[in-house]
């Protein structure tokens, strides 16, 4: 009975606050980008696997490391007892009752594993196509049988686009160089990223505008206007700041694809920081009064 009051009140939590959900969200899947993306380059480099796509896989299969596979097994991308494994195992829940999934001594080797899982020969097909492919990844994964979930190549697509994490699939987005201002405690707990040949960092909790503001050498005022922020703004965890003014248009990499579908809980502004641009030209591309208001499923062009 108290379990089942636990998950009635959890429920009520995050149906009363979904801004409270997102947030936690947002930042629990940051912190695992940050703390992965070296694991997933790596990979890429020896196996040719996306990076992006081991990001994804990783993010969704183990919900930003927080899944019980992840914490007690090591599990990071779901895979299961099979083919020559002969290491030591952990029961679940899946599509079966009481299924064996492998364990893992460290994320490491997990990471390890799933490339040379995707070596079999139900993959090869996937290593046809180009490293920055991850749209033909995502859908090959799903059609060679990696997941059952109907929308499998949708969800790993949805979240290499939301983190834009194809700007590992070449490089461009590790830690940024660190100038002669970026020396300082506050950078050895931010790190400095790029997206859309912008510089930006991650809020992390108890950070502050003044705070970011001395930190970074950029004055407020600019700080609120590279960001299209009211004066009165105080930043929450996991909100990104741009430390250069933002382009007018998402970078050349969506040229081919270039609208976002929106999701749940997204403000324009959102989206305007996600693709490192300007708030005003993501409403001028759409054509779009400024009281509009997204809705889950909506498609905006970026460009």
């Amino acid at each position: 009975m108290q379990k089942l009051q636990k998950i009635i009140f959890l429920l009520f939590l995050l149906i009363s606050c979904p801004s409270l959900w997102a947030q936690t969200t947002n930042q629990a899947y940051w912190s695992y980008i940050d703390q992965y993306k070296g694991m997933a380059i790596d990979q890429m480099q020896r196996y040719r696997i996306p990076a992006s796509i081991t990001l994804a896989q990783g993010l969704l299969e183990s919900n930003a490391g927080r899944s019980t596979l992840a914490t007690q097994a090591n599990n990071h991308f779901g895979i299961k007892v099979g083919g020559s494994w002969t290491g030591p195992y952990v029961l679940r829940n899946d599509d079966a009752p009481n299924e064996k999934f492998r364990k893992y001594r460290s994320a490491a080797e997990s990471y390890e594993d799933h490339s040379k899982f995707l070596q079999g020969k139900r993959y090869q097909g996937l290593f046809q196509l180009s490293i920055t492919d991850y749209k033909g990844w995502a859908h090959g994964l799903k059609a060679a049988g990696y997941a059952t979930a109907p929308q499998y190549a949708y969800s790993l697509i949805s979240l290499i686009e939301r983190f834009n994490l194809m700007q590992f699939d070449t490089q461009e987005a590790k830690p940024a160089k660190r100038t002669k201002n970026w020396k300082s405690e506050f950078f050895d707990r931010h790190n400095v990223y790029r997206n859309n040949k912008n510089y930006f960092i991650v809020v992390e909790l108890g950070d502050d505008m003044a705070t970011i503001s001395k930190a970074t050498g950029i004055s407020l005022r600019k700080l609120y206007s590279y960001n299209e922020l009211s004066p009165d703004y105080a930043p929450t965890q996991g909100d990104i700041i741009y430390l250069m003014k933002k382009k007018k248009s998402a970078s050349k990499q969506f040229k081919d694809n270039p609208i976002h579908i929106v999701d749940y809980n997204q403000s324009m502004h959102d989206i305007a920081q996600l693709y490192g641009m300007r708030l005003e030209n993501l409403y001028k591309l759409n054509h779009l009064d400024a009281d509009y208001t997204p809705q889950i499923g909506d498609i905006l062009r970026i460009r």
